[in-house]
């Protein structure tokens, strides 16, 4: 393979952030914009020579009339380099709340959902130095902290999937006169110009700031430098955790005093990867809600953070779902619940899973003999038969059922690592 000295510097920044081994079977997300155009021909070219067997995918999102064809297009740049092609069509927009978010979530569910379907290792994205560089400053103005400044990860693991950026370390300007080089077009979607997103804002605000040095590179160096204090500060967490958390049946329970005594940086990030643990990772919450909710159980009191309850009680603090938020779920036996529980146990028509609340801790006769606050047990799982209890595993009513954590759960501490 011969490839100019653009192409091959470009190639070696690529492969310095790309795992190794690389997945057999490779995804690639392509807009169509230069970014994952240009990212796309890359892989077309090395993909061969390591045995890989690269797959494209273009999310259209139906908000502009042109996105039809450019997804086509984006087709027949994929098919005329050796690269199956498919389009993934999002319908789920109903004209409410924020757009870009919505959008944002729905791509990274269709992209996974297809890479789960063919069986790939990791999907590779265009994300490139100036989108870090956007990132950083976006986040500095929402005052973030090391891990939000830290910014986007090289490799993320979502799922069974690894979530790959490994233009991070390249400029769009590096990417657009590479594509130029080779005479390949890309489509220019008309909402990165538009001064309305913040986004835009921040990459204008970017071309101003060249002038003191402040550039994409310059930001991409401090968000790595920040991503190493990052990986350090879980380390020492995932070390904390282990002497002062314990997991009990899906709760943590906390040692009041040995986590008092741990620096603020370390409590708070104990509390938030409990939460994103028990409640499901997503973007943890805001640094006031966490900031409240520290300064309550600092005072004894139980505080609601993220969709799981923190109750204080004597020595210990625990930490659970929150009743509210799992109050009408609702799932047959064998079924997941809660996206972490599944339950099975005798045929029983009728049966169903939902949280065992008050009406439910009402129905057993034992549960204090747990040794557990009651608040902790309403949010469990129970099998219910109509308005009977048939089986609360968690709360000491097991009766034949069985329950276990989703396989795809991490014990917490490797949790803390994982994000």
């Amino acid at each position: 393979m011969f490839l100019n000295a653009n192409a091959q510097n470009l190639l070696e920044k690529i492969e310095a952030l790309l795992p190794d081994p690389l997945p057999r079977r490779l995804g690639v997300a392509v807009s169509g914009g230069s970014d994952s155009t240009a990212l796309l021909r890359l892989l077309s070219k090395i993909a061969p020579t390591k045995g890989i067997e690269l797959f494209a995918a273009t999310v259209d999102h139906g908000l502009r009339k042109e996105s039809a064809d450019e997804a086509a297009l984006v087709g027949e740049f994929a098919q005329r380099w050796g690269v199956p092609h498919t389009i993934l069509k999002w319908q789920g927009w109903d004209g409410s709340g924020n757009l870009q978010d919505q959008a944002r979530r729905a791509r990274y569910g269709l992209l996974l959902q297809w890479a789960q379907e063919r069986g790939l290792g990791a999907i590779a994205l265009g994300h490139n130095a100036d989108d870090q560089a956007e990132t950083v400053l976006m986040r500095l103005a929402r005052a973030a902290g090391v891990s939000g400044l830290s910014a986007m990860a090289a490799v993320r693991r979502e799922g069974d999937i690894d979530i790959l950026r490994p233009l991070l370390s390249v400029t769009r300007t590096q990417l657009r006169d590479y594509l130029n080089t080779e005479g390949i077009d890309w489509i220019d979607d008309p909402s990165n110009q538009d001064p309305r997103f913040d986004r835009i804002k921040v990459r204008e605000a970017l071309t101003q700031l060249d002038e003191i040095g402040l550039t994409a590179e310059t930001l991409t160096r401090v968000a790595e430098n920040l991503a190493r204090a990052r990986e350090a500060l879980q380390q020492y967490t995932q070390d904390s955790a282990r002497k002062v958390v314990h997991e009990i049946d899906g709760v943590l329970c906390l040692d009041q005093d040995d986590f008092q005594s741990l620096p603020d940086e370390i409590r708070r990030r104990i509390i938030v990867a409990a939460v994103g643990w028990i409640a499901g990772q997503g973007y943890p919450p805001r640094q006031t809600a966490i900031d409240q909710t520290m300064k309550a159980i600092s005072a004894g009191k139980s505080a609601t953070l993220g969709g799981c309850l923190l109750t204080p009680e004597g020595k210990k603090i625990w930490i659970s779902r929150e009743l509210r938020a799992v109050r009408d779920q609702v799932a047959d036996p064998g079924d997941l619940w809660d996206n972490r529980w599944i339950v099975t146990g005798p045929q029983d028509a009728g049966a169903e899973i939902r949280a065992l609340g008050e009406e439910g801790v009402a129905q057993l006769e034992n549960w204090r003999d747990l040794g557990r606050p009651k608040a902790t047990l309403l949010s469990s799982p129970a099998v219910w038969s109509g308005d009977t209890i048939l089986s609360a595993p968690l709360a000491g009513h097991a009766s034949g059922w069985h329950i276990q954590m989703a396989a795809n759960r991490p014990e917490f501490y490797a949790s803390i690592l994982s994000h």
